[in-house]
């Protein structure tokens, strides 16, 4: 990978960990959708989910003595079985077609976030309905790399504190995570050729989240929203654009009977 590449992707990592820490979502779609510009989907969901789980993981440390670790043993207890399932699934899946729907997906969740909310059913719902969701999301990450938009309006409803929220969000997401890239692994996908830009992106990704939480009071949030939707919407219809332009090379290079 040209240098240009490597550091318009780790920028990207930093913006996308400093956007997470402002506005609280949206800056692990954001890498995800940049990073299927350079990666076919089955190479992009499994390095994004190495750098995801540096970012979820330092949210968790930092909220450790908040999370609801009940929870997160419940959402984790399917995650490794439908996550390499879903890894599977991936594998044979066209790239143009995986590419269409991750980017149908980001067009979703940016702007009719509320058609992917699965409404929790009472308040303060039941940590063992988490083993349901964990698995559900097990599947879907590995499909489409970035399912935060699906989960987080459970975790509000289990009665804990801001940062408990926040804390066992992150840790639920860093275990999808963690699973997502044992799957890959395990059908066969390589990290050791990426390595030094997964360190390199971890960094940065770890940089932005510290840079985010002191620009949190300082950024006026109106913008910021209007900013990141205009961003993810441009990409993902690149997404689905180059997805169409690699079907028809496709079928223009596919012999003819």
């Amino acid at each position: 990978m040209d240098p240009l590449t490597v550091a318009l992707l780790c920028a990207v990592a930093f913006a996308s960990a400093a956007l997470s820490a402002v506005v609280g979502l949206a800056g692990g779609t954001v890498l995800l959708a940049v990073m299927l510009l350079f990666f076919e989907p089955a190479a992009a969901i499994p390095l994004h989910g190495v750098i995801q789980l540096v970012s979820n993981g330092a949210r968790t440390v930092v909220q450790g003595r908040h999370v609801a670790w009940s929870v997160v043993g419940w959402y984790a207890l399917f995650l490794l079985p439908l996550a390499l399932a879903g890894a599977r699934v991936a594998l044979a899946m066209p790239p143009a077609l995986g590419t269409t729907l991750i980017g149908v997906f980001v067009l979703v969740a940016t702007l009719r976030p509320g058609w992917l909310r699965i409404r929790p059913a009472g308040a303060g719902g039941e940590a063992r309905r988490f083993a349901v969701l964990g698995g559900v999301a097990g599947f879907l990450g590995s499909l489409v790399g970035a399912v935060g938009p699906l989960v987080a309006p459970f975790f509000p409803h289990l009665g804990l504190s801001r940062r408990g929220v926040v804390g066992t969000a992150a840790a639920c997401q860093g275990a999808g995570h963690l699973a997502k890239i044992a799957a890959f692994g395990w059908v066969g996908f390589s990290y050791r050729e990426h390595v030094g830009l997964l360190l390199a992106m971890s960094m940065l990704v770890i940089a932005g989240a510290a840079a985010g939480s002191r620009l949190l009071d300082r950024v006026d949030d109106v913008l910021f929203t209007r900013l990141y939707r205009t961003v993810l919407v441009l990409v993902a219809l690149r997404l689905v654009s180059s997805a169409a332009w690699m079907g028809d090379v496709a079928a223009t290079a596919a012999p003819t009977p």
